[in-house]
């Protein structure tokens, strides 16, 4: 499908902008070209402006136009009226176009092809998509993702600029590089058409088994994640793309995974107070766009012990009430176990609703959802008056952000933008500062000029063969990669002792290995093993800062929070001196069988 011209997209929105009442609003956009003088994001004009613009649109909408605006699904494929199996499988129809046309929803959320949808998969594609699903939608989609940065939850992939996640950017300590890493994010995001992220986590992560949030979060400590949530809206913001913060009121102290089950935060409201909602409070101070909510118990906010996406307490007594938040509010995915094994499909759709929320995502079994909140309406349980708030501030979010009357992207520009040159070199600069050196018994650097050969074992086939071939390109330097997964069997750990047999130094990845007990004991059990060989054994947390509490006995131990690709480059530098170890811990260690013990302090970090 050819991209249209700007004159006839800006006709169509013209005429879609006509018809719903808004036509004021198309001059100012022809004249500058996108929402206002500084591009799409935030230029909706005056708030009376907007008022009136809001208005006039719910005056036209049928109940049912009003409902499907509260609703995000997914679409399965790559082109707006791209045919997909698994479209008709869940709606009954083929295309995305006709998923519009059938639910007219507010938002779509994108997904790479590890979910399946298969909606970015290169940047002329993306942006393709984005304008085709635009002019298939009377009014203008929130196009959504989670590009989070770091390893764990990202969409976008190479050609894209592969940023640090949370908790390695708060090891550099730098809220400019937090900044920065979201206004690169954001304006990757933007450039292919996606309006919305879902970021940044404000999570304070306190529990060192928690299989969700761990590196997601910036840090167990309040005041810093606070800052770094502060900074990273700011920098959304500044690539143009809305925020959302996330997951109210706080997922960082559990030991059980929402998309699994239903956690529950135990805090008392003075911990909650002291813990969890201080980084909300700050992003509601720095206007965030969006607050997504948590599929989780928390009795001392709601004693009926309902997740809080369902909890009026919370979500309109805490959230909208007490801490005055005005913008759009969102479920967290509809689909996962949190919500969905507790409320099944006609009735999580009506009591998220009812608790306050504004917007439904992933609602499972779409056309059982739609039909239950239309029935809540027609019934009187929920009033129209109650869907018109929820509406509005999603209609208001839109106009806020300049999508009327013109919300498409150039894709020539998006090949330009994600993974330019200056991306790229800020990515690496802010990543080189947050490898962490957490203990060092004399091993490293490594002498570039000494000959050696290294074994690089661990967690990750991918990620075990990009380290050996980061230290084989190296002079005098030989590697070679036998990988072992998160739970080493015994016959894999003995052929890893064997190949260790003649090397010089032993490099394990490790992954996870504090969280999951049985996967932690084999990783212990291999790392155990390497290290009676007498071979010295360098071991480099790839993911969680925390594994070190399973390997106390290392003689070295790094941490760059990341498999991502620079991460992994910025770590091999570190084991050569090449690249000076600035990181500090953002959280504090304890030792595994006594939390009350503090194995490294919080800001901990060695140098060279």
């Amino acid at each position: 499908m050819q991209q249209p011209t700007r004159r006839q997209a800006l006709t169509g929105a013209a005429g879609a902008a006509a018809g719903l009442g808004i036509a004021g609003a198309v001059g100012s956009a022809a004249a500058t070209g996108s929402g206002g003088a500084d591009g799409p994001y935030g230029s909706g004009g005056s708030a009376e402006s907007v008022r009136r613009k809001v208005s006039g649109l719910l005056r036209r909408m049928s109940l049912e136009e009003k409902l499907g605006q509260l609703f995000v699904v997914e679409v399965y494929g790559q082109g707006a009226r791209a045919a997909h199996a698994k479209n008709r499988e869940l709606y009954g129809v083929d295309t995305p176009a006709e998923i519009l046309a059938k639910y007219r929803p507010g938002g779509v959320i994108y997904f790479d092809a590890r979910r399946g949808p298969d909606n970015v998969s290169a940047p002329r594609q993306a942006a393709r998509l984005s304008n085709g699903l635009q002019r298939e939608s009377r009014i203008p989609l929130v196009i959504s993702t989670d590009q989070e940065g770091g390893s764990v939850v990202y969409r976008l992939t190479e050609p894209a600029t592969a940023l640090p996640g949370n908790m390695a950017l708060a090891a550099s300590r730098s809220t400019r590089d937090v900044h920065d890493a979201a206004r690169i994010i954001g304006t990757e995001l933007a450039a292919v058409g996606i309006n919305q992220n879902y970021a940044p986590v404000a999570d304070v992560n306190i529990n060192p088994a928690n299989p969700v949030i761990g590196i997601r979060s910036f840090s167990s400590d309040p005041d810093l994640v606070s800052d770094l949530v502060s900074s990273a809206v700011r920098g959304y913001h500044r690539g143009q793309v809305a925020s959302a913060a996330k997951h109210f009121p706080g997922h960082g102290d559990t030991d059980t995974d929402s998309h699994y089950g239903l956690p529950v935060i135990k805090h008392t409201r003075a911990e909650l107070d002291r813990i969890d909602l201080p980084p909300f409070r700050a992003a509601i101070r720095r206007g965030v766009d969006t607050v997504m909510t948590a599929h989780i118990v928390v009795p001392a906010l709601d004693p009926t012990e309902v997740p809080a996406t369902m909890s009026h307490p919370i979500v309109t007594g805490l959230l909208r009430q007490e801490l005055g938040f005005d913008g759009l509010i969102v479920t967290d995915a509809l689909d996962m176990q949190g919500a969905a094994g507790e409320f099944p499909p006609d009735v999580a759709p009506v009591r998220a609703l009812e608790a306050g929320c504004d917007q439904l995502v992933l609602a499972p079994e779409m056309d059982v959802a739609f039909a239950a909140v239309l029935a809540a309406v027609r019934s009187g349980r929920i009033t129209e008056d109650r869907i018109d708030e929820s509406v509005g501030r999603v209609l208001t979010h839109k106009v806020r952000r300049g999508l009327f009357p013109f919300p498409y992207v150039s894709e020539a520009r998006a090949e330009r933008t994600l993974g330019k040159r200056s991306h790229l070199s800020d990515a690496r600069q802010i990543t080189d500062r947050t490898i962490t050196l957490v203990k060092n018994d004399g091993v490293l650097p490594l002498a570039a000029s000494e000959s050696r050969s290294v074994l690089v074992t661990g967690w990750g086939a991918t990620t075990t063969r990009a380290l050996a071939e980061a230290i084989g390109a190296r002079a005098g330097q030989s590697a070679e990669a036998l990988e072992t997964g998160t739970a080493p069997t015994r016959a894999r750990i003995d052929a890893v002792v064997a190949a260790a047999g003649g090397k010089d130094l032993v490099l394990v990845s490790a992954n996870a290995a504090a969280a999951g007990k049985e996967d932690g004991v084999a990783q212990a059990a291999l790392v155990e093993a390497l290290l009676a060989t007498g071979v010295p054994v360098v071991v480099a947390a790839v993911r969680n800062p925390y594994d070190i509490r399973r390997f106390t006995d290392v003689p070295a131990y790094l941490a760059s929070y990341s498999y991502g690709a620079p991460s992994l480059d910025a770590l091999v530098r570190a084991l050569y001196g090449e690249l000076e170890p600035s990181g500090r811990l953002p959280v504090a260690i304890p030792a595994l069988d006594d939390p009350e013990e503090t194995l490294y302090r919080f800001g901990h970090g060695l140098r060279y």
